[in-house]
């Protein structure tokens, strides 16, 4: 029997890269699933190639009245929301003496703004509804710890761990589990553009920065997208009833906690 069949989950920037994993795992699994992202055209390619399990919402994570949106969308589609996966994210990097407001506000307005919001809009349904629910938040290794070019993207994902641990402890009276995953390096095409920053700021040629994260993974390689499908198909189940407020790491070994 499929693990998520008659689930509905709801997946921020599941376009491409993680999200994009995480939604072809779960209608796998059985759910149907909604793609939410701002880039409408690239959610409805996905779900189009995903079949009659999944559609298309667009979603800006920056701007309540469209988080309430494509809630609201996906809740028509589907009947309900079983399940969140606060996937949406950005990353930058530059030295402290560098950054700057614009930067911090559009990281911090994304990371953990967003997280924070689409949790409570869905959330909120969930209350409602009276079903209970889980809710996944993408952490990542560098909120276990700071790095010299990395203070923004770092302290973003630290507060949603943060987050995770207050919305799991609140939210559990409802029957709704929230937890989260940290992942370590996962390649990708974004990571063309990680590359290029560290290129920037610590003089290494083009590709250097990335042969050397992977090198440095105890298991032996950068992460893939579908390396953290297991812990997010299994985070959705009845078998994580009992986890609450906790932030796993899916990482190759990077961090121990």
């Amino acid at each position: 029997m499929k693990r998520l069949a008659g689930k509905t989950a709801l997946i921020t920037g599941a376009a491409r890269g993680i999200g994009a994993a995480f939604a072809k795992a779960y209608v796998a699994q059985g759910a149907r699933v909604a793609i939410a992202d701002i880039n409408i055209e690239g959610a409805r390619a996905r779900a189009d190639a995903l079949g009659a399990g999944a559609i298309a919402v667009g979603m800006d994570i920056t701007r309540q009245d469209s988080i309430d949106a494509g809630v609201q969308a996906t809740v028509d589609a589907f009947g309900g929301i079983d399940i969140l996966i606060n996937n949406a994210a950005v990353f930058t990097a530059a030295p402290i003496a560098e950054i700057t407001r614009e930067d911090f506000n559009t990281v911090f307005e994304i990371n953990v703004a967003g997280t924070l919001f689409t949790l409570q809009a869905v959330a909120r349904h969930m209350i409602a509804r009276g079903k209970g629910g889980k809710i996944i938040n993408m952490a990542s290794q560098a909120g276990r710890r700071g790095e010299p070019l990395v203070a923004v993207y770092c302290a973003s994902k630290a507060a949603v761990i943060s987050l995770t641990q207050s919305a799991g402890l609140d939210l559990i009276r409802h029957g709704i589990n929230v937890n989260a995953i940290s992942p370590g390096v996962v390649d990708g095409e974004h990571w063309d553009g990680v590359d290029a920053l560290f290129a920037r700021y610590e003089h290494k040629p083009l590709g250097q920065k990335k042969k050397e994260v992977g090198a440095a993974v105890p298991y032996g390689r950068m992460g893939r997208a579908e390396d953290l499908t297991g812990m997010a198909v299994f985070l959705a189940t009845e078998e994580a009833d009992y986890i609450v407020a906790q932030t796993y790491n899916v990482d190759g070994g990077q961090w121990m906690s």
